[in-house]
Order: C-alpha cells, then sequence, then structure tokens
C-alpha cells in the first residue's frame, strides 16, 4: 500500500508538504507526456517535403498537418473522462502503446501517398490525447496548494514538439524516412513499459461510478468547464497559432530566411515552454485569475504593439518574447483554476474538453491571418484582432471567472 506521508518534502512559503512518491509521479507523467507530444507532432516538420514528393496542395499539406491535432485534441475529452474511471496509471501505457501502431506504420509502409498519411495521422492524433491523462493524475497526487506548480511543470512536456521540429528532418535527411518513427517507437514502447511497472494513481483517488455519457453531460453543465475553455482558446491556442505560424509571418512580414524564422520560433516556443511551470507556480501563490489576468494584459499589449511592425530590434523581438512568456504563463494558470475549481471525480473531464478547446483554438488564427494577409497585404488587422480577443478574455476573466473563484473558495478550504 502507498504511504505518501513518508519522505516529504516542506515547502517554506506555504507549509505545505508533498511526498517523493508525488514528485517521482510527477516526473514519468511529464516524459510521458513528452514522449506522446513527440510522436504526435512527427507529421508537421515533413509536410514541405510530403508537399515536393507527393506533389500536393498547399491545402493538402496543411490538412495532413492539420488532422493528427484536430484528433489529438477532440479526442482529450473522451481519454480524459477515461481517466476519470480508470486512473493514468492504466491510461498512460494505453494510450503511448496505442500511439505506437500508427507511428511504425508511418515510417515503414504509410508516407507513399495522400490518404495513407492521413489515415496514419488520424491516428497519430492519440498521441495527443496524453494531456488529458496527465492533469487529473498528476492533480491528484498534489495537495491543492500546491497543484498550479505541479501541474504548470507537467503542462512544460509540451516541449515535446520541440523535439520533433528540431530532430525529425536532420535524422530522414541522413537515415531515411523510416528513421525518426522508428525511435520515436522505440521510446514509447520503453515508457509504456516503464509506466505500467512504476506509475501509481494517488491513494484515495476518487473513483466515478456514473457511465461515461452522463459523466461528460455533467462536465458541460459546469461552469469551470466552460470558463476555462474559453481562457485556454486565447492563451494556449494563442501558442499554438504562433508556433506554426511564426516561421510564415517574420518570413513574409521581415524578409527572413527560412532557417533563421525557424530560429526565432523555436526561441518563442521554448521561452512559452519554460513560463508554463512558472504560471503555475505563481497560480499557488497569488491566485490563477490574477496571473490569467497579468497574461492577457501583456497579450493584449504584444499584439497592439506589433500591429504597427515596428522594427524587429528590439521592439517587435521583445513583443512576441513578451507574448510567449504571457501565453506560457497564462496556461499554465488555466489548469491551475481547473485544478482550484474542478470536482475531484471530474478533473479528467473538464480537462478533457478545455484541452480540446486549446488546441482546436490554435487553428483559427493562422486562416485567418493569411486571408486578411492575402485580401489587404497586411497583418495588422490580424494582430489587432488578437488584441480584441486578449482584451475580451481579460475582463471575462476578471468578472465572471473572478466571482466563481470568489464563490467556491470557502469549499475548498478544508
Amino acid at each position: 500500500m502507498l504511504q505518501p506521508s513518508r519522505n516529504h518534502h516542506e515547502t517554506p512559503s506555504t507549509g505545505v508538504s508533498v511526498s517523493s512518491r508525488a514528485w517521482t509521479m510527477l516526473v514519468l507523467a511529464t516524459l510521458g507526456f513528452a514522449v506522446n507530444f513527440w510522436a504526435w507532432a512527427l507529421l508537421s516538420p515533413l509536410g514541405p517535403r510530403f508537399k515536393d514528393t507527393l506533389d500536393l496542395t498547399s491545402f493538402q499539406q496543411s490538412l495532413l498537418v492539420a488532422v493528427p491535432v484536430v484528433v489529438g485534441s477532440l479526442g482529450r475529452v473522451p481519454v480524459g473522462a477515461l481517466t476519470d474511471r480508470f486512473g493514468g496509471r492504466v491510461m498512460f501505457p494505453v494510450v503511448s502503446a496505442a500511439t505506437v501502431v500508427p507511428v511504425l506504420y508511418l515510417g515503414l509502409a504509410g508516407h507513399g501517398s495522400l490518404p495513407a498519411l492521413l489515415a496514419g495521422g488520424f491516428f497519430l492524433g492519440i498521441g495527443g490525447t496524453a494531456f488529458a491523462v496527465g492533469v487529473p493524475f498528476v492533480s491528484a497526487w498534489f495537495p491543492p496548494e500546491r497543484r498550479g506548480l505541479a501541474i504548470g511543470i507537467f503542462g512544460a512536456g509540451m516541449g515535446g514538439t520541440a523535439i520533433s521540429a528540431l530532430t525529425t528532418v536532420k535524422l530522414v535527411d541522413a537515415h531515411g524516412m523510416a528513421n525518426p518513427f522508428l525511435i520515436t517507437a522505440g521510446v514509447l514502447v520503453v515508457y509504456a513499459v516503464v509506466a505500467a511497472l512504476i506509475l501509481r494513481d494517488a491513494p484515495g483517488r476518487t473513483v466515478p461510478t456514473e457511465p461515461l455519457a452522463r459523466r461528460l453531460g455533467a462536465t458541460l453543465k459546469l461552469g469551470i468547464t466552460w470558463q476555462a475553455s474559453a481562457l485556454y482558446a486565447v492563451c494556449f491556442g494563442g501558442y499554438v497559432a504562433f508556433s506554426v505560424y511564426l516561421p510564415t509571418y517574420l518570413k513574409t512580414g521581415y524578409g527572413l530566411t527560412q532557417a533563421d524564422a525557424a530560429d526565432r520560433m523555436a526561441g518563442f516556443v521554448l521561452l512559452a515552454v519554460a513560463m508554463r511551470p512558472v504560471g503555475g507556480w505563481l497560480s499557488d501563490r497569488i491566485g490563477p485569475v490574477k496571473v490569467v489576468g497579468g497574461s492577457l494584459a501583456v497579450l493584449f499589449t504584444g499584439a497592439f504593439v506589433q500591429a504597427f511592425t515596428p522594427a524587429l530590434a528590439p521592439v517587435g523581438t521583445l513583443a512576441f518574447l513578451s507574448m510567449g512568456a504571457a501565453l506560457g504563463a497564462g496556461s499554465g494558470a488555466v489548469f491551475a483554476l481547473v485544478a482550484l475549481l474542478a470536482p475531484t471525480d471530474k478533473v479528467g473531464s473538464v480537462t478533457g474538453v478545455v484541452g480540446a478547446a486549446g488546441g482546436l483554438g490554435g487553428f483559427v488564427p493562422p486562416l485567418l491571418m493569411g486571408s486578411l494577409y492575402g485580401a489587404y497585404g497586411s497583418y495588422a488587422i490580424g494582430l489587432l484582432l488578437l488584441s480584441a480577443v486578449a482584451a475580451g478574455a481579460l475582463t471575462f476573466a476578471g468578472t465572471g471567472v473572478r466571482h466563481a473563484v470568489a464563490r467556491r473558495r470557502p469549499a475548498t478550504q478544508h
């Protein structure tokens, strides 16, 4: 039987102790998230190559990259609910093992035609659902006063997409198309075995008894589900949108080379990933609403300044790095809010819906930016719209969400 009371590490600022076992589970969950996200992002760096070798149109290339992301985002809804029922000890190995199949298929046989790639990409989306496994799993291991930091650290596993971006094309060039897929599949298998042997669900985890459909219906009736979904669609959706579209923006708007634009995008992504745990940590100390509000205020300012296309050095660079930091911190704070307000037996279900909203929220801005640039030859309108959305989300966080936290606070003090 697990004994979470042993080997506690006390946090001086809060006096709250956390078991060594909890930190171990957090590390394993974060690794699992990173590995599955690495697999989830395998097709994106190869999009230009497939466009040339298979003679794809721009729309077909976009579809190829979008399918795993859309499936992974929507798949978080049922996977989050299943995690509430069966726990992360079961779901992490299952999701990791299931992701191995499309990875091997794409690497060995499924990259010779668009239909084959789309079929493989559809099932590759399974890897993107790992996020909805980790949040309820980690949340159950940590006391409320430390969940913001814990879930923020777990969220940094989204940096797994950077592994794919930095290695996939180089491995294909050096060793052939199958190589990155075989390596990723091997890592997934190792993780699935380790997770099955070592992962344990938190003692006293609340297990729901209602049927899946009924629990999902109840989840959709919760205010926190829609509040967090709206905020996450802006914060994480903004991160996804910039990580996808920033190279195109910098190349078109500032005339940078593709390599220089990609390097700058990598800096944006790494800063956002690093700030996600910081957002969770700050949420534990000053409250998630204040952190989300501050992040949205920075996003509003950065987008407004950038709408005027200032010189890239230093104003444009500072604007984008500020927005990257804000989007990362805001994303971490949103899930600190979920851990605070969601019923303990529905954290996975709420996480699934909110995670889906964030993933899908990243697809509208690039399409909108491209369309507006095509129509007007400028990105200014798109960035002003982003600034307006940030202002609306800031108002929402400071009113409806703040009141929801104030109403629930007495209930969380036990």
